[in-house]
Formats: structure tokens, C-alpha cells, sequence
């Protein structure tokens, strides 16, 4: 048995440790008469650089940890957290909750997940892969990649910073039905940003790259000369007339449309009735060539996980196939209030596959012929409730199937039911950043607005 008594001292990869710590704060929440409990927690170390202008501009090293625990009196809930895992601390915390349960209204709905979804014997995903960086060589190689953006053009004459961060941590999730489990998971980063100046024009620009393995970042020089090359484009760019047009969204940032998708077909948006998809499941809302994929279980994946927040086994599912609407993105709660059963999407979307075609982003182009190319999204103008979507964008002009210039200051916009209905094609250029891995996305029409 761990000695429960220092937890401050709590080792990072001491996951043993964390998981007795979580079964001994159900076994308090118990002891105070709560029907059921679950507790969520991790602990964190790591560090980020950042070097601009050739000097160390940030040094940032933290250590996180806490322990969250939700209490159930039948159908009575309440929630507390704690960042000090001292026993003490810990009965205060399970004490609050149970306190604040007796005031919370009953919610047929509330409760754990049911006891047959926890995800006994999950398997291991090829998430943890600590970096053996000490910070004196973080910041040589924050230098090296902002000086190769230096390098690259003498138009660029100033830099936001060049980034490297290294993050390991390891997480627990417990629960009244016997579930407790565990698995560790490292993030590693390197990005820059730079300015570039011509005349009166200024632009800024960069590039960004995240993975588990620390052996999958590209190289310095190769981060630093794309982000000049980024910046770089960017020059010379002006509004154009307002018109119909069609719209190819750089992988860049495609991942950000598709989120629309898994926003609206979440389990509160469903039930609240604030989702312009509601009662779309098996229906038709993308074109027949479209599937999309959840793998939770990706190897190195950004948001792969055996289990979910509520510990249901996560597993492989297709949510869109040949463009029609498969399943939800649910947890046990919003599930209940839809009288469905969970999906495993407690806490969000595991890595969610597109399918492409064998286009290039160079083919795309070429195929739409004349339109934007999207590179940059700016603010929040999607309604979810009803579809409209308007956002600040800037990106390329296309015309003859080749860029012509760069633009800025525009508005896009539309009703995604029709954006998602007239995508044509998505390209093989598959962005890896972020949790949605999609390549760019050629579309029909949408409204530009400019001069």
C-alpha cells in the first residue's frame, strides 16, 4: 500500500499512487452516505520557451495536479474539486460536495454511466513518450528556428516569438462501480511566429506542430523557414468585390467547419433543442463520398483515450457514412435526456478521421478554377441553433486554376446545412494538429463579402 500520508510528493509516473488516492475519496464520499461517486484527476510537469528576438522572452515551468469528485444522493448531485491532494484536503473536498448535494434538485437523468460500459481491460495507445529536453537546449533550438525565419527574407524584420514546450502527464478516473483507471499521455510543440514589412504593409504569420512523440516534430530549420514562407504570401493583400463565389478551406483550418458538425450533433445541444440538426440521425447531410471516422484508439493520436471522462469504454465508430448521419456525440447524461444510450463521448470527440480523395491541394485549386482559398478564420459567427455561419476570413484569390494574390479583410458566409451538402471534393494534404484530420475542402458556393 502507498503511503497515503505525503501526497505532495506525488511522483509523476507514480500512477499507482494517484489511483489509491482517487478510491480513497469514494470511499470517503461512502462513508458521508452518498449513494454513488466518481472521481477524475491528473497530474502534470512540463515547461515552454518562448525566444523572441534572439533572447529567452518566457520561461514557463508547471506542475499541476487535482482531484475532482461528483457525489450522487440518489438523483441529487454536486460537484468539488482540489488541487491539494493532502488527506485533509481531500475529506474537505469530499465533505463540501456531499454538503451541496443536499440542496441540488433531484434529475431522474443524473447518475454514473451504466456498469456494463466501463471500459475493463482497455488497451494501450502509444501516448507516452517523454522528451529527454533540458530547458538551456529548448531555448538553442527556439533560437535556431526563429533565426531561420530571420534568414529567410530580410522583409522580415520582427518575430512574436519562437515556441517550444514539452508537457507529460498522467491522468485517473474511478468510480462506485469498482472502475479505476489510468494512462499517461506526453504533448510536445514547436512553433513560431513571424512579422514581415513591405512599404506600409505589415503582416504576421506562422507555423505550428504538436505530437505525442517528440520525434515527430519537424525540424527546426523547416519550422522557421514555413512560417517565413507563411508571412511571406501574406504581403500585398487587399479586399475584393463582393460576390457568389466558391471556397476551398485550407486544411489549415477545415478542421474548423467539421466542428460545426460535432458541435451541433452533441448531446446538449440535442436535448436543449438548440442544434439546427436536430432529428437528423440517419439522414443525409453531407455528399455520398463523405465518411467519417471516430478512433479513439489511434496510436499517437492528439485525442486518442481507452475510456471516456465517465470511464465507458471508447471504441472505433463511424459517425457519417456516404453523407448520412450515423450517431451522436453522447455522454450517460445527455444520453438519458434523449432516452439513447451513451456513446463513449463524455469530455468530447476522439480523433476523427475524413475521408479524401487522391487530389492535391494544387488540384483542388486547379479544379475550382476561380474563388478563395481560405487560410484564416477570424471571430465567432456560427449559430448553431439555426446554421447561419458568417466569419472574418483572408486567404488567397484563385483565378485560371492558380493564386493571383493574396486577400484580407473579408467576410464568408452561409447556412451550413447548404455548406456541408455542397462540398465537391476533399484533398489528401491531411493536417495532423488538431483532433479533427482533415485535408482542404473545396465548396460550391458561398457568399464573399468585400468591397
Amino acid at each position: 500500500m502507498t503511503d497515503l500520508s505525503s501526497p505532495s510528493k506525488l511522483p509523476l509516473r507514480d500512477a499507482g499512487q494517484l489511483q489509491e488516492l482517487a478510491n480513497h475519496m469514494l470511499s470517503l464520499a461512502k462513508k458521508q452516505g452518498a449513494t454513488s461517486a466518481d472521481v477524475g484527476g491528473s497530474v502534470s510537469d512540463g515547461f515552454e520557451v518562448t525566444v523572441r528576438q534572439g533572447d529567452v522572452d518566457t520561461l514557463i515551468h508547471d506542475r499541476d495536479s487535482g482531484l475532482g469528485i461528483t457525489v450522487y444522493f440518489g438523483h441529487r448531485v454536486a460537484s468539488a474539486s482540489t488541487a491539494d491532494l493532502s488527506l485533509e484536503a481531500m475529506q474537505e473536498t469530499v465533505t463540501a460536495a456531499c454538503n451541496m448535494a443536499k440542496y441540488t434538485q433531484e434529475d431522474p437523468c443524473q447518475g454514473l454511466a451504466d456498469k456494463e460500459f466501463m471500459a475493463h481491460g482497455y488497451p494501450t495507445l502509444d501516448l507516452h513518450y517523454p522528451w529527454p529536453l533540458t530547458v538551456e537546449q529548448a531555448i538553442i533550438d527556439a533560437k535556431t528556428i526563429e533565426a531561420a525565419g530571420f534568414s529567410a527574407d530580410k522583409r522580415i524584420d520582427n518575430s512574436d516569438g519562437a515556441s517550444i514546450s514539452s508537457h507529460e502527464t498522467c491522468r485517473v478516473y474511478a468510480n462506485s462501480h469498482g472502475f479505476n483507471g489510468t494512462y499517461k499521455s506526453t504533448g510536445h510543440s514547436r512553433s513560431c511566429l513571424l512579422l514581415a514589412r513591405e512599404g506600409n504593409d505589415m503582416q504576421i504569420n506562422g507555423e505550428y506542430f504538436v505530437t505525442r512523440d517528440y520525434k515527430d516534430l519537424p525540424s527546426l530549420q523547416s519550422i522557421g523557414k514555413k512560417a517565413a514562407e507563411k508571412v511571406l504570401s501574406r504581403l500585398g493583400g487587399r479586399r475584393i468585390a463582393t460576390q457568389a463565389t466558391s471556397v476551398i478551406w485550407h486544411a489549415d483550418v477545415a478542421h474548423q467547419l467539421l466542428s460545426c458538425l460535432t458541435q451541433a450533433i452533441s448531446g446538449s445541444k440535442l436535448y436543449r433543442k438548440s442544434s439546427f440538426l436536430l432529428d437528423s440521425l440517419d439522414k443525409q447531410i453531407f455528399p455520398e463520398f463523405i465518411t467519417l471516422t471516430e478512433r479513439p484508439h489511434l496510436s499517437k493520436g492528439l485525442a486518442s483515450t481507452p475510456f471516456d471522462n465517465e470511464g465507458v469504454r471508447t471504441q472505433e465508430k463511424v459517425l457519417l457514412e456516404n453523407g448520412v448521419l450515423k450517431s451522436y456525440l453522447l455522454a450517460s447524461y445527455s444520453a438519458r435526456k434523449l432516452g439513447m444510450q451513451t456513446t463513449g463521448n463524455a469530455g468530447g470527440l476522439h480523433n476523427l478521421d475524413v475521408n479524401t480523395s487522391d487530389s492535391t491541394l494544387k488540384d483542388l485549386i486547379r479544379e475550382m478554377d476561380k474563388g478563395l482559398l481560405v487560410t484564416d478564420l477570424m471571430g465567432h459567427g456560427t449559430n448553431l441553433v439555426t446554421g447561419d455561419y458568417s466569419q472574418g476570413a483572408s486567404g488567397f484569390w484563385v483565378e485560371n486554376g492558380e493564386i493571383q494574390f493574396p486577400v484580407e479583410e473579408v467576410t464568408i458566409a452561409g447556412n451550413l446545412k447548404d455548406m456541408f451538402k455542397g462540398i465537391i471534393k476533399i484533398a489528401n494534404d491531411v493536417d495532423f494538429n488538431h483532433n479533427i484530420r482533415t485535408g482542404s475542402i473545396l465548396m460550391e458556393k458561398m457568399m464573399v463579402a468585400g468591397e
